[in-house]
């Protein structure tokens, strides 16, 4: 269930939120099926740099693009809605923006309304007529494109609406959906929103510029109930859902049903090595449990496909390393890695690998003590500890300064098609707890983010691409910070009546071009 239906005021649970935003709003780009972007709702822009180095876009809005009640989408909807981002509890998503660090700085040491508000007529988006934006980055950012397609808080605020509205009666407008609204430029609306009863009721807007891609005998779902629910498998089979999700790994060993489909995710499931923590904090120890690692025995008989991998990067990433690039990472060497692990002093003891208890898409028990037996065939050994808790625990920090877990097992997904969003969580800011900032002094954190800084700001793809592998070299190969394992894909049923109900590469529920074949008459009486 979403946790808020205001995209501009998003919260930190935002993947919660996305099936409806992408249904119900669009963004100024779109992903093609090759994850290459397209345009949307603006249909061409120009792409320059100012005297001060700053990355400019002017992008061109498309003519055709109405609201569901009809008005049309305007440039000053894209100021009032990125404004109002910098508002909201997600507002570094958009830090980027020229003059967005003046307006989170002083938000952050609570500075009086007048000030904020003066501060946000200097940021980097200008409406210079009504179908011509104007986006100045602080910094050219060649991943700007594919992360506004996607992430929603970049998405138009519809402004007619939302102008001379109390603060209080905005969270109304988007807390309680009636007579219309919130307004939508998706193919479909929210029409009621149940939170008692956890459930979100969608319909057609027939005036969306983006319907549904019809093929001859479809019509668009008129309707779409999304609902939670502790039974969503036993509703399926009964009839009373057309889709569900299969969010357990057990249950696929034990019964693969006839209508299980599967989409590959832009996900990445790894080993993480606590690099503080000795023999760990030997970047040669941790190259040669990487190559301990048999990745296609790890994933044998899991799940009906398994994607085992050594890279960072999903092949299907543009970007994504080359067969030649992949084999300078540390893959399956068992001889090599049992030979350059044997006189390392400090494996005597047990190394302890904390995962997320719970059963979930990803077989984690299974993995870990997979991990466990093929690290013994090396000569270390692993305790398993599974945690409730797990997020905090693997930022726990002992007595002695470092922290308590010696190797952890998680799950990253991309929010968006390009590299950065895989590299991000690893920067000196991201969330990773590996403590591999304190590495060689620092060093080779450095370099790493020197690389990404390079290619962000790099408009030619292929010196990007170049800067790119080289960070993913930096940090599974030189510094072995972490040990990919797999590239997960998600399993869902989905009744063959409908068109266009799946997921998504990012783990979202796609409802953007639902449709179903169209009812016999037949159909139409028993449906009364």
């Amino acid at each position: 269930m979403p946790t808020t239906l205001d995209w501009s005021h998003s919260d930190p649970e935002s993947w919660a939120n996305y099936p409806v935003m992408l249904a119900t709003q669009k963004g100024l780009t779109l992903l093609g099926a090759d994850h290459s972007v397209r345009p949307g709702l603006a249909e061409r822009w120009e792409r320059s740099r100012d005297e001060q180095g700053r990355e400019v876009y002017v992008f061109h809005l498309r003519g055709d693009v109405r609201w569901s009640d009809g008005s049309p989408l305007v440039a000053r909807d894209f100021v009032v809605g990125w404004r109002r981002a910098l508002r909201g509890r997600e507002r570094g998503e958009m830090a980027d923006l020229e003059g967005a660090s003046e307006v989170l700085a002083l938000q952050d040491r609570m500075a009086p309304e007048a000030d904020i508000r003066a501060a946000l007529e200097r940021v980097g988006v200008e409406a210079v007529d009504a179908r011509t934006l104007r986006v100045t980055l602080a910094h050219p950012r060649s991943y700007f494109l594919a992360r506004i397609a996607n992430v929603y808080i970049f998405y138009p605020a519809p402004s007619a609406d939302l102008d001379g509205r109390s603060d209080e009666e905005v969270r109304d407008y988007f807390d309680r959906p009636r007579d219309g609204r919130p307004l939508a430029l998706g193919p479909y609306r929210v029409e009621s929103w149940d939170r008692a009863g956890e459930r979100v009721r969608l319909v057609y807007n027939p005036r969306s510029a983006f319907p549904p891609p019809m093929a001859p005998g479809e019509v668009p779902v008129p309707v779409i109930t999304l609902m939670k629910s502790e039974i969503g498998p036993a509703l399926y089979e009964r009839g009373r859902v057309d889709f569900v999700f299969v969010d357990s790994a057990a249950a696929l060993r034990v019964k693969r049903p006839e209508d299980l489909q599967r989409e590959p995710l832009l996900s990445t499931y790894y080993l993480a090595f606590n690099t503080e923590r000795a023999p760990l904090d030997r970047p040669e120890v941790r190259r040669a449990l990487s190559r301990a690692l048999d990745r296609e025995a790890l994933m044998v008989g899991l799940l009906p496909a398994a994607r085992p991998s050594h890279v960072l990067l999903p092949p299907e990433l543009p970007g994504a390393a080359s067969a030649e690039e992949a084999l300078r990472l540390p893959h399956y060497e068992p001889e090599r890695a049992k030979a350059e692990l044997a006189p390392v002093a400090g494996l005597e003891r047990p190394l302890r690998l904390v995962y997320r208890s719970g059963d979930n898409f990803v077989p984690e028990v299974a993995i870990a003590e997979r991990v466990a037996a093929q690290l013994a065939r090396v000569g270390v050994k692993v305790e398993l500890e599974a945690r409730s808790d797990f997020t905090a625990e693997i930022s726990r920090r002992t007595a002695k300064g470092p922290r308590a877990y010696d190797l952890y097992l998680r799950r990253l997904g991309g929010d968006y098609a390009h590299p950065n969003t895989f590299f991000t969580l690893f920067e000196r800011s991201g969330n990773h707890q590996t403590g591999w900032e304190t590495q060689g002094g620092g060093e080779p954190m450095a370099r790493f983010e020197r690389l990404l800084e390079a290619g962000d700001g790099e408009a030619d793809e292929a010196r990007a691409r170049t800067m790119y592998v080289q960070a993913q070299e930096v940090l599974v190969g030189e510094q072995a910070v972490i040990a990919p394992l797999y590239h997960p894909d998600r399993y869902f049923r989905a009744r063959d009546t409908l068109r266009g109900l799946d997921v998504d590469p990012f783990n979202f529920l796609a409802l953007r071009t639902l449709r179903r074949t169209a009812p016999t008459p037949e159909q139409t009486e028993v449906a009364r």
